[in-house]
């Protein structure tokens, strides 16, 4: 078989095209948003405090998946969450703990794309072990000589304990007014208090330090939990990374180990 020899010329010109095409390949590359492993640098959460348990434990896991990115969490009530948004705290995600606060925020165009529900949740009384007011429902919550504490009602906690007290027709006058569901959740395990209304989830964090009593669902409401990348983060794409994983199967999980309901 005749082999036929290729000119140097022809050579070096193709040498010459595929630098020329390497180069534009690795040019495209690095304006590519990272993904991935290139995920990396400071994600700040701003996130309501009833999902301290859950989010410290998820911080972990998505460790494991994003090893180069070092999460710092912000836990409080959800309208104070959005008043230090809105004054200009650096926050790449905020997950508030009822829609109206996050209303607030997309309100005030303080997002970068649309919210996305992350769970559910619902309330409960917290009582002390061992229930020693033998408290078995709301009706019992009237009672002059028993100390019930609630949440304020510019936090979401506060205005679902409030719902669930106007659904079932009870009228109540708390002791104190905590400007987060942890405050409750501490007054009653410390004895301070006999019982507080709180989310389902803060009296499963609680663990033998506390017990509930459930609210039939005729008078219980239900709170979403939305999520969203703020206008002004330092870090979108890990931010991103953040929310997409904790909507995820791995994240959706371990928010069900904490009494949280799906979205």
């Amino acid at each position: 078989m005749l082999r036929m020899r290729t000119p140097i010329r022809l050579i070096v010109a193709s040498f010459v095209v595929f630098g020329l095409v390497a180069t534009a390949c690795s040019d495209e590359s690095d304006t590519t948003p990272a993904t991935g492993s290139a995920i990396a640098g400071a994600v700040v959460v701003f996130a309501a405090s009833s999902l301290t348990e859950a989010f410290t434990e998820m911080a972990d896991a998505f460790a494991a998946d994003h090893p180069d990115v070092n999460l710092t969490f912000n836990f409080a009530g959800s309208g104070d969450l959005f008043t230090q948004i809105s004054e200009g705290a650096p926050a790449d995600v905020f997950v508030s703990a009822d829609a109206a606060n996050m209303t607030r925020l997309t309100d005030a165009a303080l997002n970068a794309g649309a919210p996305v529900t992350i769970a559910r949740n619902t309330f409960e009384i917290i009582v002390e072990p061992g229930n020693p007011q033998a408290i078995t429902g709301l009706t019992d919550l009237v009672d002059p000589n028993l100390i019930v504490v609630l949440c304020a009602d510019t936090v979401p906690c506060g205005k679902g304990a409030q719902q669930v007290l106007a659904n079932a027709g009870i009228t109540l006058t708390p002791k104190s007014l905590e400007d987060k569901v942890k405050g409750v959740v501490t007054k009653v395990t410390a004895g301070e208090a006999d019982a507080g209304i709180v989310f389902v989830t803060d009296v499963n964090a609680a663990g033998n330090t506390a017990e509930g009593v459930q609210i039939p669902a005729a008078v219980n409401v239900i709170s979403e939990y939305p999520a969203v990348i703020t206008k002004d983060a330092p870090n979108p794409a890990a931010a991103q990374a953040f929310v997409e994983f904790v909507a995820g199967p791995a994240g959706q999980a371990i928010l069900t180990t904490y009494g949280f309901l799906a979205p």
